[in-house]
C-alpha cells in the first residue's frame, strides 16, 4: 500500500523555508499536497480552505487516485453545491504528517534518501495549520472567506481562528471539540497499540519491505469506525443478524453482519493510508487542547477572534464529540464578544452525520458562507 501512495501524483508545493513546530523541532522544508476547486477572483477574496479529517485528504470533491471513489465531500463542494465552486475558491491540502503527498513519516530523509519513518517529528494540530498558512502565503491569500471543517478539520478551523483571525471572516466548524477528551485519547491508543504491535510494523520501517502492518492498521480502523456510528445507527443497520449464513457457525468466522461490515472497512483502509500516518496524526489530535496556553481558559483563544463570525454544528447521536463540546466552545466566543451561532441537527448517523446525507447541514452550510464575508 506504501509504495502505491508513492506512485501518486499529487498537485503540490515544496517551500525551502523551515516549518517551526510546537516540539521545539523544525522542518527545514515543508512540501504541502492540496486540490483547488474553482476561480480565485480578482481581489482574491473568495477563497474557502475546507479542512479534512483524520482519515481524509485534499481529494474534497474529485476522485480519489488510490480508491477511485468520489472525494469525501463531494455532495458539499462543487457547482451550485453548498461549497459553491461557482462562487468560491476551494483548496483543501493534505494536513501534515499524513500519507497524500504532504511531508510526513514516508517523507525521504534528505542525507539518506530512505524514508523518515519514525524519525519524523511528532507534531500537532497547531503545526498542520501553520503549514496550511505557509501554502496560503506561496499562493499569494492573504485572507480567507471562510475556514471549514469536520471533526479533526473542525479543530483545524479552531486552530485557525486562534492562531491567525486576522486571516479569516468566518469559521464553520462541525461536529468537534476544542480538545480532546480522555475518552477519545484511549480509542486511539488502542488503535496506535494494534499497529505497534503488527510484527510487520518493524519499528516503523516498513517502507520498501513486502510486508507492511496491514493488519495493526486494519484492527485501528475497526476500532475507530465504531466510534463514528451510533448505537442505534447501528442496531437499525445490522441488529444481530447473521452474514451470509442461518446458523451460528460456532467459530471465528464473521458470525454476524456487523463484523463482516467492520472487517470491510478495517481491510479497505489499509488500501488507502499508511500505519506510520495514523500514529502521527492520533498524537497530533490527542494533544490537541486549545485551552492549554491560556491557562485552561478557553476564551483566551479566542480572544482576538472577535471579528471572525462562527458557525458550530454538532449531532445530537454523536458521542465521540457530543454536544456539550460544541457548546463550551460557543460559550468561550460569546464571553468575548464573537459572533457565534450554534445549532444541534438530529440524525441518526452518530459522528460520521458529517459526511452523510443530511439537508439540514448543507443549508446551515450555505447560509454560513453567503454570511460570512
Amino acid at each position: 500500500m506504501a509504495s502505491l501512495l508513492h506512485q501518486i501524483r499529487h498537485q503540490s508545493v515544496t517551500i525551502d523555508r523551515p516549518l517551526p513546530l510546537d516540539s521545539g523541532q523544525a522542518l527545514p522544508s515543508v512540501t504541502i499536497a492540496y486540490q483547488s476547486y474553482g476561480t480565485l477572483n480578482a481581489d482574491r477574496s473568495n477563497a474557502v480552505l475546507v479542512c479534512h479529517a483524520l482519515t481524509g485528504d485534499q481529494y474534497v470533491a474529485s476522485d480519489h487516485p488510490a480508491t477511485g471513489k468520489p472525494g469525501w465531500w463531494a455532495r458539499m463542494v462543487g457547482p451550485g453545491k453548498p461549497v459553491d465552486t461557482d462562487r468560491y475558491f476551494v483548496l483543501c491540502a493534505n494536513v501534515l504528517g499524513s500519507c497524500m503527498g504532504t511531508s510526513g513519516p514516508a517523507t525521504p530523509d534528505a542525507a539518506t534518501g530512505a524514508p523518515l519513518g519514525m524519525a519524523f517529528p511528532v507534531i500537532t494540530i497547531a503545526d498542520m495549520v501553520r503549514a496550511q498558512a505557509m501554502l496560503l502565503d506561496h499562493l499569494g491569500i492573504a485572507r480567507l472567506h471562510a475556514v471549514i471543517g469536520g471533526s479533526m478539520g473542525g479543530m483545524q478551523t479552531l486552530g485557525w481562528a486562534a492562531a491567525y483571525p486576522e486571516r479569516l471572516a468566518s469559521a464553520v466548524v462541525i461536529a468537534s471539540a476544542a480538545r480532546h477528551s480522555a475518552q477519545n485519547i484511549a480509542f486511539h491508543e488502542v488503535g496506535r497499540q494494534a499497529i505497534m504491535a503488527d510484527p510487520d510494523w518493524q519499528d516503523g520501517q516498513y517502507y520498501g519491505s513486502d510486508r507492511a502492518p496491514t493488519k495493526g492498521l486494519s484492527v485501528a480502523r475497526m476500532a475507530a469506525h465504531i466510534t463514528y456510528l451510533s448505537e442505534a445507527g447501528l442496531t437499525e443497520k445490522f441488529g444481530r443478524r447473521l452474514q451470509a449464513r442461518d446458523a451460528k457457525s460456532f467459530g471465528f468466522d464473521a458470525d454476524f453482519q456487523v463484523e463482516s461490515y467492520l472487517r470491510h472497512q478495517g481491510l479497505a483502509f489499509t488500501d488507502r493510508f499508511d500505519a506510520n500516518a495514523y500514529l502521527y496524526i492520533t498524537r497530533a489530535m490527542d494533544y490537541f487542547d486549545l485551552a492549554e496556553p491560556y491557562d485552561g481558559r478557553l476564551a483566551g483563544a479566542f480572544a482576538k477572534a472577535r471579528d471572525v463570525r462562527f458557525t458550530l454544528v454538532s449531532f445530537d447521536t454523536d458521542w465521540l464529540y457530543p454536544t456539550s463540546e460544541s457548546r463550551r466552545v460557543v460559550q468561550a466566543l460569546q464571553s468575548v464578544g464573537a459572533a457565534a451561532s450554534f445549532v444541534e441537527l438530529s440524525a441518526p448517523f452518530g459522528h460520521d452525520s458529517f459526511l452523510l446525507d443530511v439537508p439540514a447541514l448543507d443549508r446551515l452550510v450555505a447560509g454560513a458562507l453567503r454570511n460570512g464575508g
